[in-house]
């Protein structure tokens, strides 16, 4: 896998993960939006050391 397909994945899996916390946000999942805060902060640190301006893809900004 090169860099470009990581960063793919990676961005894909950001997206997925935001969508899951705001669904679990609204149904008032604290330990499931926990777990996936968890995931999207290790994603997040991820993207930002491959480059990406997370400006316009972060919906959560937490």
């Amino acid at each position: 896998m090169n860099g470009a397909e990581i960063m793919k994945n990676a961005m894909d899996d950001f997206k997925d993960i935001q969508e899951y916390m705001e669904i679990a946000r609204e149904e008032h999942a604290a330990k499931t939006y926990a777990k996936l805060k968890k995931k999207y902060l290790y994603l997040k640190a991820l993207l930002t050391s491959l480059g990406v301006n997370l400006a316009d893809i972060d919906d959560i900004k937490e």
